[in-house]
């Protein structure tokens, strides 16, 4: 018997009792009853989803989630990540795998075009809310079709390749920009930061066409509020997506990472407001202004609120900047990684002529493998796209999945199937001279279905026209080991978005 002094109320034992019955209830149901208990994946899986957090928390959710299918798929392999230190990551992927007691992903092609069918029934989970402040509405996180799609339609016009061919110019001018800022920086130091360039250039790109007026970073060669606003707001967003009531909690307790990432937010949507005032001031008095959004600010034509256009002007700023940027600074990371490939790509490039446009590059064998194999090895958004069960179910691989259930695809995976893309792993160009169809099938870079990426045609152009502008500046370019610059700077940290772990890529001349 306890000591009168340490006893126990009674009615604190029966919340005591209350509580762990409670819990041990739910996980014997997740473990024995409920239906994704009987799918591959490891046993904590079945009532626990820490693990998963852990990983989103340090941006190797889509390097776990491999892992497993490695582990548990139909294709089985011993996985070598170890939560934290120096990891090799596999080549062998499964198919079908459970990530948490409500989640499963997928890595199989038919079941990956079934969930992303144009017409399916699949909507987008409820965390793409969360990925985003609850007050926020746009065309990357609302669920509701109806909405999608009349965003969609006045957003897909301006974004098709034809529109873009009439804004090539400005898009030329700041990748020329850039690469002059890469090679001052280069003669100053002795290296220069493409990442930094890349950034700035992206984002002066979707300034200059979504609202008529550049962010001038690549005039001023560094890093202002709002680019580190930016930074801060793609680490945040995984946070928010995965821990929520972490954000209602520094409400009231000033936690200073999510204060300060609350507040970065807050300034970017402060400067998309100001943006649009500017822009519909443009657009009123420069009819021919190329501005992609131009659509979006005519309300009296869409019907969209102020709130509802400010929503997605947000949207095309974050979009529109560190995606492109991260995959041009991989780009030319792995071009420069691998001699031969840089030689091929340059000697392919003396062919054309001194004023090449785009139209000239599409056709180019090398080039367009590169970009092919850097979206495929160093994509900008290889992460999770979850998706709910319509009601009724679905059985994918001989699994019935109930509805409601989780079902998410990651281009991480599809991307690493050895059975699709030998060596992996390896950054070889040349296997999309002849791609095959599975290869086309599972190459997902900008999503699929309905909700592909919306930029994907302006990504392209820059990606070509920056590929293209570079190395015929700087064909001897290399990977500098200037302030002990390694491949170790290059690790992937994922937060939705994938971003090199060091923040930088030093580039030389040989």
């Amino acid at each position: 018997m306890l000591p009168q002094n340490l006893s126990l109320p009674f009615d604190n034992i029966t919340a005591i009792v209350v509580v762990a019955t409670a819990v041990s209830t739910i996980i014997l149901y997740n473990v024995y009853t409920n239906p994704l208990s009987r799918l591959p994946g490891p046993w904590y899986t079945k009532w626990s989803s820490g693990i998963l957090k852990y990983n989103i928390i340090k941006g190797t959710r889509p390097l776990y989630v491999h892992d497993l299918h490695c582990k548990y798929g139909k294709s089985s392999s011993k996985p070598l990540y170890d939560f934290g230190h120096s990891y090799t990551l596999l080549i062998f992927a499964g198919s079908i795998v459970r990530v948490s007691p409500t989640e499963v992903h997928v890595s199989d092609i038919a079941a990956t075009k079934k969930i992303h069918n144009v017409k399916g029934s699949f909507k987008k989970s409820p965390w793409y809310r969360l990925f985003t402040p609850p007050t926020v509405l746009n065309v990357f996180n609302t669920s509701d079709i109806e909405f999608h799609r009349n965003l969609r339609r006045l957003l897909s016009s301006p974004m098709s390749e034809s529109s873009l061919k009439h804004v090539e110019v400005f898009i030329r001018r700041n990748i020329d920009l850039a690469v002059k800022g890469i090679t001052e920086e280069m003669s100053q130091r002795g290296a220069g930061d493409v990442s930094k360039w890349w950034m700035f250039m992206a984002t002066d790109v979707i300034g200059e066409l979504s609202f008529g007026e550049s962010f001038k970073m690549l005039e001023s060669g560094k890093k202002n509020q709002y680019i580190l606003d930016i930074e801060a707001n793609g680490s945040a967003g995984g946070i928010r997506g995965t821990f929520p009531f972490m954000v209602k909690l520094s409400n009231v307790i000033p936690l200073p990472a999510l204060k300060a990432a609350a507040a970065s937010g807050k300034r970017l949507r402060e400067y998309a407001e100001q943006s649009i005032v500017r822009s519909k001031r443009v657009a009123a008095e420069m009819e021919s202004c190329p501005m992609l959004l131009k659509k979006l600010f005519r309300s009296d034509e869409n019907g969209l609120s102020d709130k509802d256009i400010v929503d997605n002007a947000m949207l095309f700023i974050v979009a529109g900047s560190d995606t492109t940027a991260n995959t041009m600074t991989y780009l030319t990371w792995a071009v420069c990684k691998h001699p031969q490939v840089r030689d091929a790509l340059v000697e392919e490039l003396r062919s054309l002529p001194p004023d090449f446009t785009d139209q000239d590059l599409r056709g180019l064998t090398c080039l367009n493998n590169i970009i092919k194999e850097t979206l495929r090895l160093y994509g900008a958004a290889p992460s999770a796209l979850p998706r709910m069960v319509p009601a009724e179910g679905v059985e994918f691989l001989g699994h019935r999945l109930p509805g409601g259930t989780t079902v998410s695809t990651q281009a991480y995976t599809l991307h690493r199937k050895s059975e699709i893309f030998p060596n992996p792993e390896s950054f070889e160009p040349s296997r999309w001279t002849n791609p095959s169809k599975e290869m086309k099938d599972a190459f997902m870079p900008f999503g699929g279905g309905s909700r592909v990426c919306l930029g994907l045609h302006l990504a392209e152009i820059e990606l070509r026209l920056a590929t293209a502008i570079f190395f015929r500046t700087l064909p001897y370019a290399k990977v500098s080991t200037l302030d002990d610059m390694n491949d170790g700077d290059m690790d992937p940290r994922i937060f939705f978005v994938l971003s090199p772990k060091g923040k930088r890529c030093l580039i030389s001349r040989e």
